[in-house]
């Protein structure tokens, strides 16, 4: 706005001046101060630029979905500066955040649940996926279902979305407790190589792994998440003081984010094929991983998000089963919070 349209809009000519009985040199300093103010505003308000945001992530693919955001420039025209930080495993990711060497982590609740105390509480933010046949149990063609595994050799990861993967597949056959299994603490990669060298009798994997190993050796898939409205909840999760120091930028990170899930919704085989070729597969296996999942859109995001939602009651089952196999040797986090405030906010903002 031009400094001589603000000082018009804000003089009193001398007869309104003497009507209202206002001084001359009041008059001045009011124009003065308006000027400031409204410049200032300009200045610090509605020009500030977004600060970079760094995401711990994991090659899954409900997280690389999100690389699509960047080869669209879908980041960039949300003004944000986006770095995935590549981890091995979630836990480390979410640790990363307490210990605020990252902003935000792509997460499951899971590990949410179980992360490291440090000086801040963790949040949670978004809802990106919850598995639908992502995550299951592969096992010897001898075993044809989960009621089979009693005293089995099960390679699973303690603690991790595997051991919760086993763990609802037991919760489902009321007759197992977790004591009856014997749990190998095996990575999803080792777990697969150690059941297709015949050294254990069931893997707990996730894809693409599991449709590897089903593809690659004889047996049986027992179980996915499919059979369950799954507590393999993927989330972005961040820290209360993170989250009060760039609330502009997570927003905006959200709002990036359901511009993904629109068009993973409206042109699928062109997100697919970019998001593959970063990958390097085709898109259509990379279809083929993403469809073992309930996409994160606004849709999910409200019904996990309502003030009696799903992740409410989704955290007092984690807990539960937490504690009914203390295998995992890890403190159950009380203090994780559901903030919906953000993710509100960006799906009344979103638009197509």
């Amino acid at each position: 706005m031009k400094v001589i349209s603000i000082i018009n809009m804000l003089r009193i000519s001398w007869k309104q001046k003497s009507k209202l009985n206002i001084k001359p040199g009041f008059s001045l300093f009011a124009i003065a101060l308006c000027f400031t103010f409204l410049t200032n505003a300009c200045g610090f308000g509605f020009n500030r630029s977004l600060q970079p945001l760094r995401i711990g992530t994991i090659s899954f693919p409900g997280y690389d979905i999100a690389r699509y955001a960047q080869t669209s420039e879908i980041f960039k025209q949300r003004g944000l500066k986006v770095e995935f930080v590549l981890f091995d495993n979630s836990q480390d990711t979410s640790r990363a955040v307490i210990r605020r060497s990252l902003d935000a982590a792509f997460t499951t609740f899971w590990d949410v649940m179980q992360v490291d105390p440090g000086d801040s509480k963790p949040v949670v933010l978004m809802t990106l996926d919850i598995s639908a046949g992502a995550d299951g149990i592969f096992a010897k063609p001898e075993i044809k279902s989960v009621a089979d595994l009693r005293g089995k050799k099960v390679g699973a990861k303690l603690g991790t979305i595997s051991h919760l993967t086993l763990l609802e597949a037991l919760k489902l056959h009321h007759q197992i407790k977790p004591s009856d299994v014997p749990i190998l603490d095996y990575s999803n990669e080792v777990a697969a190589q150690k059941i297709k060298e015949g050294e254990i009798d069931a893997a707990v994997l996730w894809e693409p792994v599991l449709g590897e190993t089903a593809n690659s050796i004889k047996g049986n898939i027992i179980h996915t998440t499919k059979q369950v409205d799954s507590l393999v909840i993927d989330t972005l999760m961040s820290s209360d003081k993170i989250v009060k120091a760039k609330k502009a930028e997570l927003k905006q990170f959200m709002l990036a984010w359901f511009d993904v899930m629109h068009a993973v919704k409206t042109q699928p085989k062109k997100v697919f094929k970019a998001v593959g070729k970063q990958l390097g597969q085709s898109g259509e296996s990379f279809a083929n991983d993403y469809a073992g999942l309930k996409k994160g859109d606004m849709t999910l995001n409200r019904r996990m998000f309502a003030p009696e939602g799903r992740l409410k009651s989704a955290k007092a089952e984690i807990v539960e089963l937490l504690k009914s196999d203390p295998r995992h040797n890890r403190v159950i986090r009380q203090d994780v919070e559901i903030d919906s405030t953000l993710v509100n906010e960006a799906i009344a903002e979103w638009k197509p």
